[in-house]
C-alpha cells in the first residue's frame, strides 16, 4: 500500500448472544470491499476481536460509517452482539513487512 493511508481499528468483546453475528460480519466485509477508498482488511477473534480496515482517506471512512446497511449492522451490534467495543482511526505514515 502506498503511504499515507488510514486504518480503522475495531476491537470488540461479544456477548453470549452471537446468533447471526458471523453472517452479518461476512456481509459487512463484502459491503466494505465495494466502498470507494477501501484498500483492505485484516481480522482476528479470540477473547477479543480485532478488525483493521484500511482506507485511502478520511472521507472514505466517513462515507462507510454512514452507509445505510452498515448503520443497521452497527445498531444490531449494540443491541445484540457487543458487550463493548472501541473504534480507533489512525493515519499510517509508513509500513514494512516480513514474509517467509
Amino acid at each position: 500500500m502506498n503511504t499515507p493511508y488510514y486504518a480503522v481499528i475495531f476491537s470488540s468483546v461479544l456477548t453470549e448472544a452471537t446468533e447471526g453475528y458471523e453472517t452479518m460480519a461476512e456481509k459487512m466485509v463484502a459491503l466494505a470491499q465495494q466502498q470507494p477508498g477501501f484498500i483492505g482488511l485484516e481480522s482476528a477473534r479470540s477473547e477479543i476481536g480485532i478488525t483493521v480496515s484500511y482506507w485511502k482517506d478520511l472521507e472514505s471512512i466517513a462515507l462507510w460509517k454512514q452507509n445505510w446497511e452498515h448503520l443497521q449492522a452497527q445498531q444490531q451490534g449494540r443491541e445484540l452482539w457487543y458487550a463493548k467495543y472501541a473504534v480507533r482511526i489512525v493515519r499510517v505514515e509508513r509500513e514494512y513487512h516480513f514474509e517467509r
